[in-house]
């Protein structure tokens, strides 16, 4: 009979430029690879493989989950050889697997027999925009998909019509006003039309305080966008956003699939309880919440409330120096229950909350010597950084290294290597695997 062997691509392509072209490098690279192979063979939209099972490898990168044989008719050279070559083009994203190995792969079989069937069914390449500017009632604008769009698609990049820094409010009307001065009259427009929660004195400032985006987490700087300033807060929302420190712009990235006709919304804040989050919101930004999760039921609401004041704790005893140092497995375990409550919060779609999670807990594993965890912690982290904020993100390329070498994070085996291993063998799946990788088998 044989055993299915192959890899799986975690997280999936989308269809952006940036990973259209990641993919044709690669196929590119099969192609000569291969090109005296008389068993490789083009057809109209995939590579097949003539052996084994036939794999194939389509031409649309966006589409593929799997590329896998039963080790049957020398299948297994190729299967070694293309995951190899996958590994070159995508790094840890390449998630390799063995049924022999009790290792059978990220995605389900109906998953992935439905993206081979649509193989053979090309897309229409569109210009068309993913989103478009709508007015709504109390809420001013925003911005709503019109096509859907998969996780972890980039929704908009954008360069800030200018930055602002920490300053009086006197000197910062007098500087933005010069800035002003310097950018287009579209340009000029386009700020000018952004929301003023606070009018009166200070109207140029009033446009900064009430739509300017930190330059990264907790930055004292602030950017001014033209089309991502107008889009709106959930508590739950469907978008990340992120500054890019090194291209000096920013991003916005689906963290769950947004159908046609939704509202794209991020995080203003994450922080706290409902009345918490309503009050920061009514005070900064001039607006009562009324997100999905705001207006559930008082039962549910109290319920969302016990677990965000949860992940507040669990995060503070993650990040305890002492506690990591003197009984590093009580913070994998508040790790462990902060994976939970995240997944129960967020619906699953916790986005960047996840790839923050996973740093903690590869750092918590490589300070204590186990680079076998601490390598498949890295490997979440940049998975979930892919879906947050794309492959060229400074956060993402970090995690990238780490993931392929965790030993050169500056804190490798820095307490005891009481938890020394090197590489995972385990034939484990689904929530025992979890189990055994937070250190919660007994």
């Amino acid at each position: 009979m044989g055993v299915d062997v192959g890899f799986d691509m975690v997280p999936r392509l989308t269809s952006g430029v940036e990973d259209r072209h990641k993919w044709k490098q690669f196929i590119d690279h099969v192609k000569v690879f291969y090109e005296d192979d008389n068993l490789v063979v083009s057809k109209a939209n995939y590579i097949e493989f003539e052996v084994g099972e036939h794999p194939i490898l389509p031409f649309e990168g966006h589409k593929f989950l799997r590329f896998s044989s039963k080790l049957t008719r020398g299948a297994g050279e190729y299967i070694s050889e293309v995951t190899h070559l996958a590994h070159q083009h995508f790094g840890p994203r390449i998630e390799r697997w063995h049924e022999g190995s009790d290792q059978f792969g990220h995605y389900d079989w109906m998953d992935v027999h439905k993206s081979i069937r649509s193989y053979d069914q090309p897309d229409q390449l569109s210009n068309a925009p993913l989103f478009e500017v709508r007015d709504i009632p109390t809420k001013g604008r925003g911005l709503f998909a019109t096509v859907d769009i998969p996780l972890g698609t980039r929704i908009l990049c954008e360069v800030p019509l200018l930055l602002a820094h920490p300053m009086s409010p006197d000197d910062l009307e007098i500087a933005l006003a010069i800035k002003l001065k310097t950018l287009s009259k579209s340009q000029q427009r386009k700020f000018l039309s952004l929301h003023n929660n606070s009018p009166g004195k200070y109207p140029f400032g009033g446009i900064v305080r009430t739509n300017a985006l930190p330059c990264g987490p907790g930055a004292a700087v602030g950017g001014v966008y033209p089309t991502i300033c107008l889009i709106n807060h959930s508590c739950l929302a469907n978008s990340h956003n992120n500054w890019n420190s090194e291209e000096g712009h920013e991003t916005i990235h689906a963290i769950r699939p947004i159908e046609a006709g939704e509202e794209i919304t991020i995080c203003y804040d994450q922080g706290g309880p409902s009345a918490v989050r309503k009050a920061t919101f009514e005070k900064s930004f001039g607006f009562d919440c009324t997100c999905s999760l705001c207006t559930l039921p008082a039962p549910e609401l109290k319920a969302s409330d016990n677990r965000r004041l949860r992940i507040q704790q669990l995060d503070a005893n993650i990040g305890n120096p002492v506690t990591m140092m003197n009984n590093p497995k009580s913070c994998l375990k508040a790790c462990y229950s902060l994976l939970q409550t995240l997944r129960e919060e967020y619906n699953g779609w916790a986005g960047a909350l996840y790839a923050r999670l996973y740093y903690d807990a590869f750092q918590i594993s490589i300070a204590h010597g186990d680079v076998a965890r601490a390598t498949i912690f890295a490997k979440n982290s940049y998975r979930a950084r892919i879906i947050c904020e794309g492959e060229d993100s400074p956060a993402t390329i970090r995690m990238k290294a780490l993931a392929l070498e965790p030993t050169g994070h500056s804190s490798f085996g820095a307490y005891f290597k009481k938890w020394k291993t090197e590489k995972w063998e385990g034939k484990l799946e689904g929530a025992e695997f979890e189990k055994w990788l937070f250190r919660q088998e007994s």
